[in-house]
């Protein structure tokens, strides 16, 4: 891995380009992978850390999903509770659901293709957030979660992540055989 590091150096040195080594970290990945190796990167050591955020995404060396669900739940919650709840007078569906789909469901959704949940507890802790929001329209308080998703025509968010990865598979396929 040094070495690749030190090809990398070249590289960036050949085209007079730099690295900010303050910001390139190593994090070892899985739970045998507790490797005490250290890599420099112009003589300096550098930080190894056990998850960081990149694009948004929280990575962790577990590679589990749940700090990622908690914190997109988090942020869809407040601009939930801010933007649709309290400043929203007229709750018709078509305003909520066009307010819903533009400012809070992106929260749960970004890059969802690259950290997807597969523990109950995050798909979980992600539904809540169209739980809440469905129970935000007037009369709709009394249905089931499942009546009022079919009122409103909505699908779950799992059944959104599903879909989206099937459509991703057939881009793959597409890619792979262009003449099928």
């Amino acid at each position: 891995m040094q070495n690749d590091l030190d090809l990398l150096l070249q590289w960036a040195e050949d085209w007079q380009m730099t690295f900010n080594i303050d910001k390139c970290k190593v994090m070892h990945i899985g739970n045998r992978n507790l490797s005490s190796a250290c890599y420099y990167m112009n003589g300096y050591k550098l930080a190894e850390c056990q998850e960081e955020k990149d694009l948004g995404v929280l990575v962790s060396n577990n590679l589990k999903v749940g700090r990622q669900c908690n914190q997109a739940f988090q942020k869809a919650n407040r601009m939930l509770g801010r933007l649709l709840k309290r400043m929203i007078d007229n709750k018709t569906p078509h305003i909520m659901l066009s307010l819903y789909k533009s400012l809070v469901r992106p929260h749960v959704e970004y890059c969802a293709s690259a950290w997807s949940p597969h523990y109950i507890k995050d798909k979980d802790t992600l539904e809540r957030i169209q739980h809440r929001f469905t129970r935000l329209i007037p009369g709709m308080q009394k249905l089931s979660y499942m009546e009022r998703l079919a009122k409103l025509n909505l699908w779950s968010l799992e059944e959104r992540r599903n879909r989206s990865d099937l459509i991703e598979v057939s881009k793959w396929q597409r890619i792979s055989h262009p003449y099928h």
